[in-house]
This record gives C-alpha cells, structure tokens and sequence, in this order.
C-alpha cells in the first residue's frame, strides 16, 4: 500500500536497512560495520574486486562532488552510509557547474574521490580525463540509455523540471493553477518568483524546458532568453537558497523538479502540504516544456580514496540506496524494480509535458548553451 510519506521517512529508511541489505549487491568478508581489516566485493563485470576498509577514510572524510544536505534526500543516503560502513561523508554544497569547475582546477590533484550531478556535466568531467572507468554492483540493471558503455558514467536518477508554489497565497491573488510556462507571465506570479542559473544543471533544465515549450531548440535558444529578460523586468529573481523563503511565503513560487516541489509537500513540518502545489506545465502550439533531467556518477581518475568512492558508489545504485531518492520523489534509475507512492502527479499529466533531448547533442553544445543564455540574459 503507496501512503503519504510526511514522517514516516526515518521509519521507512530504518526498515529498510534491515530488510534489504542482503540484496544491495554489496557482500563483505566480515561483519560489514566498516571495522579495520574488512573487506567489500564490490563492482560489476570487468570492474569487480575487493576493497579493505583499512584503506577507507577515517580522521577524514569521503569526498564525492555534489553530495549535500538539501538535496535529493542525500542525507538519508549519507547517514546510513555511515552507519552501515563507518565513513562519514563530506556534505559538498556545489551545484554541478561549481564541481565540474573545481574538478579541472584540481585536475593534478583530486580533492574529491567521484563526481556526482547532472549526466552531461558527468560526461563532460570523462570528455576533460577526469573520470576512470568502474561499473557500480546493478550496472546491468541500469538503462543502456543511462549509462556509458565503457564504464565512466552511470545514471542513478531521474527528475522532471517543475513549478513549485504557494496554493494558499494563489487563492489569496485569485490566481489559478497554472498550466503553461506563459501563465507565469503574470504580474503576481513573476513578483516573488525564483530560479536557478543555467551554471546548474537544474537551472540548465529550467532553461531548456522553458524554450522547448516557446519552440527554441538546442540550436536556437533566443526564446528562453527573452523570457528570462521579461520575468526578470516583473520582479523574478535567480538565486539558490529560497526554500526557506517559500516556507515563509517571501517567494511564492520557484521553478526545480517535481521532486523538490513533492518533497516540500510530503517531508517537511515547516509548511502545511495544503499549501503546497506542484505543477508540470506545457508550451505553445503543443510544445512540451517539463524536462526529464538524469543525474548520475563517476569515479574521478587518481581518486584520494578509491576504495570507499566504490564502495558508495555501489551503495547508492542498489535498491536500498535507491529508495533513499524515491523516499524523496526522485524517480531512481532502478524504478522499474521499486513501488512508486502515489503522490507523484498523474501519469497522464507527464505524458502531456515531459521531454527529453538527444543527450550527446546537449554534451557537445551545453557549454555554449550556457554561456550564450547566461549572457543575453545577464545572468
């Protein structure tokens, strides 16, 4: 039975974490408590060996890119992380922009031991020689889609570009559901709206479901910038941090994924999930304008701490790992195998709005993309 998840999430997790570490693909020579002298198969295919956790970090932290409170229920995964294996990982606040920055700068010598965001940034990590290939424990079980052939980069989650809003502060406005990005145009939507910057790759997501929807493609992206143009002339804002102003009702709507919006509604005792709306909007002329985004890892090539980068990495690709995502409506990349909650909206509403692109065309014009709204949005 699919139930509403506010406060039952630490359950959930706890639960889990009994029933289901025999089938996370992970099996240990010892007791598993991450104690000196353990050791861990780990890996799949031409990637597996065995890793000691004599080698794991122990004064100091596991350092893997993006990884951070706030996010996609990371957390969750850290804490039973450490709990189960006794590495403590470092909460990396960084969008996937900011890591792929601090990965080429620190090319010669990695701070980091894998890099964890946005696919194509993760791609884009493996085009610099970046990245080494490793196949996590369950690759097989991850779409060919999702997934590098050669073992560099693997998709671990799913999520669609969404407005999230303040229904009770609508009501009060008289404003409607909205169900197309040019209802957003209105004056009491753009006055206390946010977003991202496309440096992120939540904000690249935004963009680009935005021009879809007002009939832009990869190659012509003029649209989205004129409409970043005018709802920052009616007050829109593009920041990082404003859920806790949304909570307060400083800004009444912001633009990220359905899950952000979900997991807002559905987590967090800081706001009723009465007041909470999610909505996956539609374009013009038929245009679709809800961007399927896929996030993913790879291991960075001279990782400080290799060992224990497989070790999570494999971790959060199995089934107990990947219900730490679902626990926040992020659509693992093994959902096919997982009970979905029934909170997600309709089926039939993302069919009407959700699309993708062809992801090797977005790796080779992403950075150019960026570059070009940033500026003629002024970003």
């Amino acid at each position: 039975m699919n139930v509403s998840r506010r406060n039952t999430v630490t359950g959930v997790a706890a639960a889990l974490a009994a029933s289901m570490a025999g089938c996370s693909g992970l099996t240990s020579g010892g007791s598993g408590n991450g104690g000196g002298g353990e050791t861990y198969d780990v890996g799949y295919g031409d990637s597996t060996t065995t890793v000691d956790s004599s080698n794991f970090p122990t004064e100091e932290k596991l350092y893997v890119y993006s990884v951070q409170s706030g996010w996609m229920n990371w957390p969750s995964v850290m804490e039973a992380f450490k709990k189960q294996y006794g590495v403590q990982l470092n909460d990396d606040d960084r969008s996937s922009g900011e890591s792929l920055k601090d990965a080429r700068a620190n090319a010669q010598n990695p701070t980091h031991s894998a890099f964890n965001g946005g696919y194509t940034y993760n791609i884009q990590a493996q085009k610099d020689g970046l990245t080494q290939a490793y196949k996590p424990a369950n690759w097989d079980k991850v779409p060919d889609t999702a997934k590098t052939a050669d073992g560099h980069v693997t998709g671990t989650r799913k999520v669609t570009t969404a407005l999230t809003y303040r229904k009770d502060v609508y009501e009060e406005r008289g404003l409607d559901e909205p169900q197309t990005w040019e209802d957003l145009l209105h004056p009491d939507i753009m006055q206390d709206l946010a977003l991202q910057t496309p440096q992120a790759a939540v904000g690249l997501a935004a963009a680009l479901s935005i021009n879809n929807a007002r009939g832009g493609s990869l190659d012509d992206v003029q649209p989205v910038i004129d409409y970043y143009n005018q709802i920052q002339d009616g007050g829109a804002e593009f920041t990082d941090n404003f859920l806790a102003q949304f909570t307060r009702g400083e800004y009444v709507s912001f633009i990220r994924y359905d899950y952000s919006g979900l997991d807002l509604k559905y987590n967090n005792d800081d706001i009723d999930e009465e007041q909470v709306g999610v909505a996956l909007l539609e374009g013009t002329n038929g245009n679709k304008g809800a961007f399927n985004a896929l996030y993913g890892y790879a291991l960075l090539k001279n990782a400080p701490n290799p060992g224990a980068a497989k070790l999570f990495m494999d971790y959060v690709l199995s089934l107990e790992g990947q219900q730490h995502f679902l626990d926040a409506y992020a659509r693992p990349i093994r959902a096919s195998e997982m009970d979905m909650p029934d909170e997600f909206p309709d089926q039939r509403r993302y069919d009407a709005t959700e699309f993708t692109v062809d992801q090797q065309e977005l790796i080779d014009k992403q950075e150019d993309i960026i570059q070009e709204i940033t500026r003629g949005a002024d970003l």
